[in-house]
């Protein structure tokens, strides 16, 4: 994947190319099984995580209780997420983000999501097998409504709350797994725990 369609975005990746070789710092690609019945949605890459390693939610914070629970929850062969030519497989999980590059500050503005939009609308027309879409954060959940070409007053956020959609998939809101959300434990790890209950229930055993 390469794009440089958000020009902030772009010269800000290759401002990290030039003082960090040995990063990715690119557009980071979905990871996961491609006939996943669960996808889930995060807001964008870390800088020494996802931007680093290649891989959705590795390598930082954030992949630490997510990449737990997906193990805990049989979608993971193993329970941490090192580098992205590791061993680790999912099963019928896909991991992407709303915005594929790494923002300044971890802030998308507005147009650059809307922009990178596209790219996760396709995502989702080329999944027909995707049942629940679980979307980690507010700027998730409204990346997911726009792709669907939904309206943005249509569903409302809220942690564990399920939204049945127009074509028969379930969305699922959970509180992002970033540090500032489990430190100040907005989102405790039995919270996320049930939020995966709830998935499991949509999808069955497996």
């Amino acid at each position: 994947m390469n794009c440089t369609d958000c020009p902030r975005l772009a010269g800000f990746l290759a401002g990290v190319r030039g003082s960090r070789p040995d990063y990715h710092a690119r557009p980071v690609p979905a990871f996961g099984d491609p006939r996943a019945r669960l996808l889930i949605v995060g807001l964008a890459p870390g800088m020494h995580g996802a931007n680093r390693t290649g891989r959705p939610f590795t390598g930082d914070y954030a992949g630490i209780l997510l990449y737990e629970t997906l193990h805990a929850f049989g979608f993971g062969s193993h329970p941490v997420s090192l580098a992205a030519d590791d061993d680790l497989r999912l099963s019928d999980c896909r991991i992407t983000n709303a915005v594929k590059c790494l923002p300044p500050a971890n802030k998308p503005e507005p147009a650059e999501i809307k922009t990178c939009n596209p790219y996760l609308a396709g995502e989702l027309k080329a999944s027909p097998d995707v049942r629940v879409i679980l979307a980690l954060g507010l700027v998730a959940h409204k990346a997911v409504l726009m792709a669907l070409g939904l309206r943005q007053s249509a569903l409302v956020f809220g942690h564990g709350v399920r939204h049945p959609l127009p074509d028969g998939r379930v969305l699922i809101d959970s509180y992002h797994c970033s540090r500032y959300n489990t430190q100040t434990r907005r989102l405790t790890r039995a919270d996320f725990h049930d939020v995966f209950r709830k998935i499991r229930d949509e999808l069955g055993a497996g």
